[in-house]
């Protein structure tokens, strides 16, 4: 009987950062529409919505293809990915214009100065929290589905 483990895999994937995007949807639209904050950023929450579940999920799926039976963790795998996801951000923000990269700053929507330091702070952290969420959430899911 085939029992589809790379479709369990990518389900497994998406699950995680598809429930953490309806959050931040959810208060984004409370605090939108309930106290009037004007921000743009319907604008820019469709890369997250629509890619990062999506490559979560094909993450998963070549880890448990290629590195589980090499006996890769999967902890230090799924920090690998905002290697990957905070360039493509990147180059999409500032083809569409809500980004620009200056000498000492990223200026974000015209009126966000944002420190090239404080934006490394917040990668690592970013990279910290993307080994937890795989090692106990992601790593976790494959368990229960018998995956890994």
């Amino acid at each position: 009987m085939n029992t589809h483990p790379y479709l369990r895999a990518y389900m497994a994937g998406i699950t995680v950062p598809t429930m953490f995007t309806l959050f931040v949807l959810t208060v984004f639209s409370i605090a939108r529409f309930g106290s009037g904050l004007h921000a743009p950023i319907e604008r820019v929450i469709v890369f997250p919505m629509a890619v990062v579940p999506n490559l979560f999920g094909v993450w998963n799926i070549l880890y448990v293809a290629v590195f589980h039976r090499r006996n890769v963790p999967i902890g230090p795998y799924g920090a690998i990915l905002p290697f990957l996801l905070m360039p493509m951000g990147a180059l999409l923000a500032t083809s569409l214009g809500f980004l620009s990269l200056e000498a000492r700053e990223v200026v974000w929507f015209g009126a966000l100065h944002v420190p090239y330091a404080v934006v490394g702070v917040f990668f690592c952290v970013a990279i910290a929290i993307y080994y937890l969420v795989w090692k106990h959430l992601v790593g976790g899911l494959n368990g229960i589905l018998g995956i890994a």
